[in-house]
């Protein structure tokens, strides 16, 4: 695997005629990376094992086990014969609220979903937003149509999502890339919270469908306005609601979904 998140493997292309060719393509890695906060084994990730401390951070972020990036005291990624061990280390003051979430973890999801015990946990009130966006249509359909040119990993492999911060006028501020489009976002959220960098009336541009995690991940990372280029779920769209967060969907062409 090299620094850009791909590795090379062999295919045979194979033409509508059955003539095959033995080619070398670029091929997105996809690797566990497992997360340990304060000693204590949390989740394991399918995940492009790049930009890792700034997954780190947008995961401990959007899994409510930190306020903000000063409770992280450390992040290290070591190299393991299965992957990638990440190991936390957060400020004492969180170490019950990490053994509680533990304690309700039956399994481990990069969804962060599968291992809450019923459905009270799984849905837990989100905090109102307050601050909004002044983008318009227009900037969020230019941003969309300017996102490729910032996926480079994307481009080689055809096989990864991104997220990005954009300005209100629709320019693309800092994009993060993975094979997952939770990863991708928590990525970016973790990328901004470290440079702090601020939405300041801007939004999020997925390359995905609109899933209430990603939801989620929005209103805890206090992003007023959520645009992905496909379409969204009855519970992302009712999660967004509840919480103020203005959701741009279906983002193609000339024309998006404004709920």
């Amino acid at each position: 695997m090299d620094q850009g998140g791909h590795a090379t493997r062999r295919f045979d292309r194979v033409a509508a005629s059955g003539d095959a060719e033995r080619q070398e393509r670029a091929v997105a890695v996809e690797a566990p990376v497992a997360v340990e906060v304060n000693g204590l084994g949390y989740a394991v990730l399918m995940a492009t094992p790049a930009d890792l401390t700034d997954l780190a951070y947008g995961f401990l972020l959007a899994e409510r086990l930190v306020d903000n990036a000063r409770e992280v005291i450390d992040v290290t990624a070591h190299g393991v014969a299965a992957g990638t061990l990440l190991r936390v280390t957060l400020t004492p003051a969180r170490h019950d609220r990490v053994a509680d979430r533990v304690r309700h973890r039956v399994s481990e999801s990069s969804c962060g979903l599968c291992g809450i015990e019923n459905l009270e946990q799984a849905l837990r009130p989100l905090p109102p937003l307050s601050a909004t966006s002044t983008a318009s249509p227009a900037a969020i359909l230019g941003a969309a149509a300017a996102l490729r040119d910032h996926q480079p990993l994307a481009r080689t492999t055809g096989a990864t999502h991104a997220a990005a911060l954009c300005a209100p006028d629709g320019t693309i501020r800092l994009v993060r890339e993975d094979v997952g489009r939770h990863n991708a976002f928590d990525k970016l959220i973790g990328a901004m919270r470290r440079s702090g960098l601020d939405w300041d009336g801007g939004f999020a541009l997925l390359s995905s469908r609109c899933s209430f995690e990603l939801v989620e991940k929005a209103v805890l990372a206090g992003c007023p306005l959520l645009a992905t280029l496909s379409a969204a779920t009855t519970l992302a769209v009712d999660r967004a609601a509840a919480a103020g967060l203005s959701l741009r969907t279906s983002v193609r062409g000339d024309a998006v979904l404004a709920s």
